[in-house]
């Protein structure tokens, strides 16, 4: 209950991960600590990687996203539908 309170209020911290094959912003949350994310951060990174994803960036922030996978529009590739599947299940 408490991390829904501080992700409402915008306190909560996320794990921002940027890609650019496939072009996608990705974030992972809420946690009630940056040290909460910072130990998460590696799993997602690893699934990532291990889809083909490329070109990752991370960040570790206070913030509160509207969406939790943002595609590139630009991006004129279709989308790794085997990424997304196996990555579907952490973006809730």
């Amino acid at each position: 209950m408490l991390s829904k309170i501080v992700e409402f209020l915008g306190l909560a911290f996320w794990v921002e991960i940027v890609t650019d094959n496939p072009k996608c912003t990705y974030y992972f949350g809420p946690f009630l600590s940056a040290q909460e994310a910072e130990t998460a951060k590696g799993g997602y990174i690893e699934d990532l990687e291990n889809e083909g994803a490329q070109g990752i960036a991370v960040t570790v922030k206070r913030c509160k996203p509207s969406n939790l996978t943002i595609f590139d529009e630009d991006f004129s590739e279709p989308m790794n539908s085997k990424l997304m599947s196996n990555l579907s299940g952490q973006l809730s």
